[in-house]
């Protein structure tokens, strides 16, 4: 937004807040956000797993934040797609069903889903381990999408919600309170699931569904 506040749980969640009553996007019933997606993403010990296979110096958080980013910006969904979000044409492409492979088709999959069925791989960790991850994943995101956008042009709303995801980018782990940002934590990242959304219907899917998202 345009008064941004010092990147925080608290202060991010100030910003959540205008965002709504300005109308910019707006989450579905927490009940439809929370259900289960057809296409599941592969488990955060997977990923990782399958990362290190491939000698790839980075969390899966990073991983799937600079696909989504990726992604998001309209760029190509191509199996090799670890060398196109790291910028790094050395790096193989992962084998078909590979977790990278799956956390690919998955995260294509559900960026288009008509039901907003968007999830980030975050681990299950306590509220602290999982906010450093979800800064890492807005980090890495800015990075991908930053590759694949180009000259693509975007709409306000977009350009608050690409604001807003690098505000979490620049938060600090230090400023989460484990005992009183859990809930916090929960509303931040369903705000960060709608901002990606809204980027990818600006970038790839179009103003119709961009229009959904209101």
């Amino acid at each position: 937004m345009r008064d941004r506040h010092p990147a925080s749980v608290g202060s991010v969640k100030a910003v959540n807040k205008r965002g709504c009553r300005r109308g910019c996007y707006t989450a579905p019933p927490l009940t439809k956000a929370l259900r289960v997606s057809e296409t599941d993403l592969p488990g955060w010990a997977e990923v990782a797993a399958a990362a290190d296979r491939l000698q790839l110096a980075s969390t899966p958080a990073e991983l799937h934040g600079a696909l989504c980013g990726w992604l998001a910006g309209g760029g190509g969904d191509a199996r090799g797609w670890p060398a196109l979000v790291l910028a790094d044409p050395l790096l193989p492409a992962p084998v078909a069903g590979d977790p990278l492979d799956c956390l690919r088709t998955a995260s294509a999959s559900q960026l288009g889903d008509a039901d907003f069925g968007f999830e980030l791989l975050l681990p299950a960790d306590d509220v602290v381990a999982r906010a450093a991850a979800m800064f890492a994943w807005c980090r890495a995101f800015l990075g991908g999408f930053g590759l694949a956008v180009g000259e693509k042009k975007l709409s306000e709303e977009g350009e608050e919600a690409l604001g807003d995801i690098a505000n979490l980018a620049a938060a600090r782990v230090d400023e989460v309170d484990p005992e009183g940002d859990e809930e916090s934590l929960t509303e931040i990242e369903e705000y960060l699931r709608m901002a990606v959304l809204l980027l990818h219907a600006d970038c790839a899917m179009g103003p119709a569904y961009r229009q959904r998202l209101h």
